[in-house]
């Protein structure tokens, strides 16, 4: 099949679309919708976001030095869709907006959001300017999931957790389970990934 080159551009695809929660610097909890988020390290665990330095959140990372990546489900598209084009600058308290609980953290002062299946809690160990978007790396020091998303193992079940995937523009469901990690055929010439 022919390629055609395009303009440099970060089209990884898919990427899991987050909801942020950190407080300001008057203690008042904000909700930011992210994409460009990412597993980093798994030994301490930490993962990556990018946020732009204009975004109101973005301040109240640098100056707290810690967030919560809340993972929302296919319910929570509205959710989702209005924290990622309102600012709490100019709209105000968007858990009160959108009915969204605020729930007490284990380990750090940012809340939970009751809704999200799925929470991490994140201490920031680096802050990398990387042009249009800062690195924000956290180290993950809790981990909340609903009971219900558990298998009898104590793994997500991820058939039931209705994660939502950003392409471009457009927000997606992800599909189904393809196979495990070591149990696809593959080629010899195949490495381990990761």
């Amino acid at each position: 099949m022919a390629k055609r080159e395009l303009q440099p551009r970060p089209l990884l695809y898919p990427v899991p679309l987050v909801l942020v929660t950190c407080l300001d610097e008057q203690g008042e909890a904000n909700i930011i919708t992210l994409a460009w988020v990412g597993t980093v390290c798994s030994t301490p665990p930490q993962v990556g976001i990018a946020v732009r330095p204009g975004r109101y959140s973005h301040a109240a990372i640098q100056q707290t030095e810690e967030f919560v990546i809340n993972i929302p489900n296919r319910e929570l598209l509205d959710a989702v869709d209005y924290c990622g084009r309102v600012s709490r600058r100019r709209e105000g308290d968007k858990f009160a907006a959108l009915g969204l609980t605020p729930l007490p953290a284990s380990r750090v002062s940012a809340p939970l959001i009751g809704e999200c299946p799925v929470n991490l809690e994140c201490k920031l160990t680096q802050s990398l300017p990387l042009g249009s978007h800062d690195l924000f790396i956290g180290e993950v020091v809790a981990v909340h999931v609903d009971e219900g998303l558990l298998d009898e193992q104590g793994f997500i079940d991820y058939s039931k957790a209705e994660a939502i995937a950003y392409l471009g523009n457009e927000y997606w469901s992800l599909g189904k389970r393809l196979g495990s990690v070591g149990h696809v055929r593959r080629s010899p010439s195949v490495e381990h990934l990761g």
